[in-house]
């Protein structure tokens, strides 16, 4: 029998809060307007744009010829010793391949930063056996060229034909197919363009990587059939309007964030893909909800969860748990795509646009366009061992402890507002930076989320600029050995990441949000001196 997919609310106050709106959603039929793909449940402002991203109620279906053609591509890989994928994408199109392959257990090495020394340990893999997916809807996503010009001169330095090795998924007519044209790359699949980045999982974007990596993706399509049909019924027992009213009542009595932890649901990493659907899709207009993902249902921000949050268990509901929605993976996504579209329409906002993302790529484009203000015409407010610290620091530079210095950064967070953790390091070597979150959430007591840069910016970086404006922001930049250099381009990957760290930092204070940033001059010490700094905070 297979798995049932359910969304329920143990939290009896919610249930009561969270009935009118379910009433009121069944009876205005959302749910089979959705799957009809009605632009209007909007609004008439959100209309242009819901009408040309509303394809993702129907992909357990449409992505079906995909199944074979992954498959083909796969066995000629196979058959020429290609058995090694490499996927060059952000955001929607990494985060999906990412959950898939780590569920199923099978191997894809998953490129979404510009950290030198990521990059480089990717380029050190055997390239004889390497096929490089680049993925980018818009054709032109700075990160992703630069993994594929990067990879393009490694495979030529080897002796390899760069074209046989040069996957890509995009949009039809986007700059990105009309060079793979050009180039003779071995394979160009053509994702929907009616569905926007963060709703994809389920086209070419989700399912050509992880397809090629091995993972089973007809199953996957069957898991989201499955659930298809009790998605789009007109019912009070439809899950995904049970989790939507629920958020949005929340949301109504001040719980803007979410928190998401896993309880055995056999996923590997949801939550890192729900937190980008969520956020781009509902935060904006000062208003939305906020993702928080945490490690386990007993960590910080789920066990102490304070009235400003909503604690949702993925996977069978434990102790804490306001809300657990259960079933298997391509069900899951399918129901966080209905839940969170609809929650959008109850919180009376466009869950398809994305309107602040724009600017901090802008500011980082005029960096590299004036690489001086990249180089030291900023001076740090303090050097305390491997840590220089820009922003405002108060009185606290005098005493040359990083612990007070992260002391009058945490003070000034905003009651009932969070912390953003944002580390533009290597998350495979720098993985200890990832303690952070829960260490400054016990001692705080304030939701804190953790990202890495550049990959949030594709994600909670809408979030961060267009939601709530209670957020302060803790950057981590970190000094680069080994430098990359970018083919064709007149500046490196640590030129990029720093520029795209400095960038979206410039338009957060801007718009008024407290930032502070740590660049750590050596990054095991720095990461070393910053968490021991955060354990001396008391609460």
């Amino acid at each position: 029998m297979a798995e049932r997919t359910t969304v329920d609310i143990t939290d009896a106050a919610l249930t009561e809060a969270a009935r009118s709106l379910l009433d009121q959603l069944v009876a205005d039929r959302v749910a089979s307007a959705l799957t009809a793909q009605d632009p209007t449940l909007w609004g008439e402002r959100a209309e242009p744009e819901a009408s040309i991203r509303l394809s993702w109620t129907t992909l357990h279906k449409s992505s079906r010829p995909l199944i074979g053609e992954i498959e083909a591509l796969r066995t000629d890989l196979r058959s020429e010793g290609i058995d090694r994928v490499v996927l060059a994408g952000m955001g929607g199109s990494s985060l999906a391949p990412e959950v898939i392959t780590g569920t199923e257990g099978v191997a894809l090495t998953v490129l979404d930063t510009t950290d030198a020394g990521q990059v480089a340990d990717a380029l050190e893999g055997d390239l004889e056996r390497t096929v490089l997916v680049v993925s980018s809807k818009s054709g032109t996503t700075v990160e992703t060229d630069s993994h594929r010009r990067i990879f393009a001169k490694a495979f030529a330095d080897a002796g390899i034909d760069p074209a046989r090795r040069m996957v890509v998924v995009t949009d039809p007519g986007s700059p990105l197919a009309d060079l793979a044209e050009s180039e003779g790359y071995r394979k160009v699949f053509q994702a929907d363009p009616h569905v926007g980045g963060r709703y994809s999982a389920l086209t070419a974007f989700g399912l050509v990587p992880a397809g090629l990596a091995g993972a089973d993706v007809a199953r996957l399509l069957d898991q989201a059939a499955g659930a298809a049909e009790t998605l789009s019924a007109d019912s009070p027992d439809n899950p995904a309007l049970r989790l939507a009213a629920a958020l949005a009542a929340a949301h109504e009595n001040g719980a803007e964030k979410v928190v998401l932890a896993d309880t055995g649901s056999g996923i590997a990493g949801f939550g890192d893909w729900a937190e980008q659907l969520i956020a781009e899709s509902t935060g904006k207009e000062g208003t939305g909800l906020l993702p928080v993902v945490v490690e386990s249902p007993t960590a910080p921000g789920f066990a102490d969860a304070g009235t400003d949050a909503t604690t949702v268990a993925v996977g069978p509901s434990v102790e804490g748990a306001a809300i657990a929605a259960s079933g298997p993976l391509g069900a899951q996504f399918l129901l966080w795509e209905y839940a969170v579209a609809v929650a959008g329409r109850l919180l009376g906002i466009n869950p398809f646009d994305q309107p602040d993302v724009e600017a901090a790529k802008k500011a980082a484009r005029a960096l590299l366009d004036n690489p001086q203000a990249l180089t030291g015409t900023e001076e740090p407010s303090a050097v305390i061992g491997a840590v220089e610290v820009y922003g405002p620091v108060g009185d606290s530079a005098a005493t040359g402890t990083l612990s007070q210095v992260l002391r009058e950064f945490v003070d000034g967070v905003a009651e009932n507002g969070y912390l953003a953790v944002q580390a533009y390091l290597d998350r495979l070597d720098d993985a200890s930076a990832t303690l952070l979150r829960g260490e400054l959430a016990r001692r705080t007591g304030r939701q804190t989320t953790f990202g890495w840069g550049p990959r949030f910016l594709h994600s909670t970086g809408q979030y961060h600029k267009g939601g709530h404006r209670n957020g302060s922001f803790l950057q981590i930049t970190g000094a680069v050995e080994a430098d990359v250099p970018v083919p064709g381009r007149p500046y490196t990957l640590s030129t990029l990441q720093l520029a795209q760290a400095l960038g979206d930092g410039q338009v957060l204070s801007d718009t008024g949000r407290p930032v502070l940033r740590l660049h750590l001059t050596d990054r095991a010490a720095g990461l070393a001196d910053v968490v021991r700094a955060v354990q001396e905070l008391t609460r």
